[in-house]
């Protein structure tokens, strides 16, 4: 259990500030790099005529999003562990970070 080094309170929350940040980043990282998935999924999805060409077109957008959101939520909470001060205590307010002693 995560203790306030200020108080010793256990009422603690998490900011998860570069969790979401990267999260935000790598989904538009990764829709924006996945413009070759989004050509191969159409191309692929011509052979089923128009509609086909259109939903694999997304389809590869989509999964070049999520792919690059879940990598950048891993890079981002790692940067919350390890750097920024992500735990915040909700009685006296002091913001900390659990480094390994």
């Amino acid at each position: 259990m995560i203790q306030c080094p200020n108080c010793q309170s256990t009422r603690i929350a998490t900011k998860n500030v570069g969790k979401k940040t990267g999260s935000v980043l790598g989904a538009v990282g990764g829709a924006s790099s996945s413009l070759s998935g989004a050509e191969v999924g159409g191309a692929i999805g011509m052979v089923a005529g128009p509609a086909g060409a259109i939903v694999g077109s997304l389809l590869g957008a989509l999964i070049g999003g999520a792919a690059g959101s879940i990598g950048g939520a891993k890079l981002g909470s790692a940067i919350d562990e390890h750097v920024l001060d992500n735990y915040h205590c909700l009685d006296c307010h002091y913001e900390f970070s659990q480094r390994a002693d």
